[in-house]
């Protein structure tokens, strides 16, 4: 079995994010990106193209191959 880069398997596509390329299947809007990637949604902030994008507009967001994503991680502490 061979590591076939997404971009060249049908329907893949390869995103950066966070500096990375990263493989994830085509046709996604971003929160099923982001679920793809390993990400909760809920605790997750993302900029999409350099401009944070609000939460309720993820489920709509398509996502393709020249796009840039940021994600920051939300990190819950105690005092």
């Amino acid at each position: 079995m061979t590591d076939t880069p997404a971009s060249h398997e049908p329907g893949g596509l390869r995103l950066r994010v966070n500096g990375e390329t990263r493989p994830c299947p085509a046709g996604l809007c971003l929160d099923a990106v982001l679920v793809c990637l390993g990400y909760q949604p809920r605790l997750v902030v993302v900029e999409f193209n350099g401009e944070i994008l609000p939460r309720e507009r993820w489920a709509s967001q398509s996502v393709g191959e020249s796009d840039v994503l940021e994600v920051v991680t939300i990190v819950g502490g105690g005092s």
